[in-house]
């Protein structure tokens, strides 16, 4: 390389990185300069992030109820999602009983069963998902969203 072509980067490299240093001392010295986050109360797919859920496939089911966060399954068919648990862990009912799981985090979840015989939408924060279990069995299930999370509910006959 040339001595004229060196001595071109170097001024070019200087530049670029006096710029970068006055822009820094600007904005820590100005700290209206700096990012202001805005936070959404909307739900979406992706937990942190604002959107309507629009990815193909998945929807957000919209708050239908706000239950305290103390308060016990409604039920005896009802399953609470709260603190990243269902409660309870497992659950008996009959041949034709319908269980209702209650979102009672802040976090969106959702409620699908291992062998594809219920799925629900994203629940947010009070949403709820009701099925019906036509059969007996054992159903287990996990949130898609958080797949830590399991559940199970055996149906007798």
């Amino acid at each position: 390389m040339s001595r004229r072509i060196q001595r071109i980067v170097v001024a070019l490299s200087t530049a670029a990185m006096g710029s970068f240093l006055t822009a820094a001392c600007f904005a820590a010295n100005h700290p209206a300069a700096q990012p202001s986050p805005t936070f959404s109360s909307d739900v979406s797919i992706t937990p942190g992030m604002a959107g309507t859920g629009s990815m193909p496939g998945i929807s957000v089911a919209p708050s239908q109820t706000q239950v305290a966060e103390s308060a016990p399954p409604a039920g005896p068919d009802a399953v609470a999602i709260d603190g990243f648990a269902f409660l309870p862990a497992s659950l008996g009912v009959r041949v034709g009983d319908t269980v209702t799981w209650t979102n009672r985090d802040e976090d969106p979840h959702t409620v699908v069963a291992g062998d594809g015989s219920f799925r629900s939408q994203v629940l947010g924060s009070g949403g709820t998902f009701s099925f019906t279990f036509p059969r007996p069995g054992t159903f287990d299930y996990v949130c898609s969203i958080h797949p830590f999370m399991h559940g199970t509910v055996v149906v007798t006959a």
